[in-house]
């Protein structure tokens, strides 16, 4: 019988360490020898390892959400489908409808928005990008006097040729 009072076969561990069991076997899964090759190696590889394995978990995770995204959409559009011609001659002038009030507000707005810039712009309240229209207008200026200066010198040279006795 053995001895259950005094087992000398178990040994005593300081509080809080933990020892890895012994390997029976030299036959592994892949992705663990993967992993232990990570830790192996060094911190700057490991790391550039783990981002492409992430990298290509999150992908794979993506590609199965993008196809099952897909697949639903194409088999509920078979689904809906006669639905959708049933009920075509309502969706179809609805949609125009739509389209058209949606266009006339959008252009409204944004001639009403170019209204109020212009306003606001004249009457000298500096509204937003103001500072780039005077820029833009003095540059503008600008090259149109150097244009007109550069282009007197030049037809005044040439009156001069054609009309030597004027």
């Amino acid at each position: 019988m053995a001895d259950l009072t005094n087992p000398t076969h178990i040994q005593q561990r300081p509080y809080g360490t933990t020892t890895v069991p012994p390997r029976g076997n030299n036959i592994s899964h892949p992705i663990a020898s993967f992993l232990r090759q990570l830790q192996s190696q060094s911190p700057e590889y490991s790391r550039q390892r783990f981002g492409l394995l992430a990298f290509f978990i999150s992908g794979g995770i993506l590609l199965l959400l993008t196809g099952i995204t897909a697949t639903a959409f194409v088999l509920g559009f078979i689904a809906f489908l006669p639905i959708i011609i049933i009920s075509s001659p309502i969706w179809i002038p609805l949609f125009l409808l739509v389209t058209g009030f949606l266009s006339v507000a959008g252009f409204l707005f944004g001639t009403a928005a170019v209204v109020s810039w212009t306003y606001r712009y004249f009457k000298g309240m500096h509204p937003v990008g103001s500072d780039q229209v005077d820029y833009a207008r003095s540059r503008i200026y600008d090259t149109a006097t150097h244009v007109k200066d550069y282009a007197g010198g030049y037809f005044h040279g040439k009156l001069k040729d054609a009309a030597p006795g004027a």
